[in-house]
């Protein structure tokens, strides 16, 4: 038996066998920041169901029930605050929303994210956790794909650091793009 409290001090490692449990994005951010202090950055929306899908079910609804018990309106978080002393952007891929899939609203939110980095002069980190493209957006999801990928560049190119954790899963068109191009 563990307690609630063990694996908090723990930061949800099982003291028996070293697993590792889920962190939600706002338990990352606060354990990630200096005394818990971030700023989060508010991303671009995007257009909720631009193909008008269904499959046994609307994503206009899929996207409504996602959103109910959230706080975001996406599979993202972006946050600004010091780390260790240091200013740095942190983007985090949330798994519980629709299996941290990236549509537009993701792919928009980490080039936001990149470039609010670059603005800065702070290096960026990103946290993924994603079961690939959103297929509810066909080919507009798969275009995030090469979208993602200006925003670190921008990073790179002045001269920041550009990391990536790659956390449990990481898989598709999020793993093909951005989460394969870190320092």
């Amino acid at each position: 038996m563990i307690f609630h409290r063990e694996l908090d001090e723990r930061m949800k490692v099982c003291p028996h066998c070293e697993h590792h449990m889920f962190f939600n994005p706002e338990e990352r951010l606060s354990h990630l920041f200096d005394d818990s202090e971030y700023e989060t950055l508010i991303l671009p929306s995007a257009i909720s169901d631009p193909l008008k899908f269904k499959d046994r079910k609307r994503y206009a609804d899929r996207l409504k029930d996602a959103r109910s018990g959230n706080t975001e309106k996406d599979a993202i978080i972006a946050a600004y605050g010091k780390l260790c002393g240091n200013r740095c952007v942190v983007c985090v891929l949330d798994f519980a929303f629709m299996a941290g899939s990236m549509g537009v609203a993701v792919g928009s939110g980490f080039l936001s994210a990149a470039n609010v980095a670059a603005d800065r002069r702070a290096p960026f980190v990103v946290f993924t956790a994603s079961g690939g493209a959103r297929m509810q957006e066909g080919a507009l999801s798969l275009m995030q794909m090469p979208r993602t990928i200006v925003g670190p560049t921008a990073v790179k190119e002045a001269g920041l650091p550009y990391i990536v954790v790659l956390t449990n899963p990481t898989t598709g068109g999020v793993t093909a793009s951005f989460a394969m191009l870190g320092d």
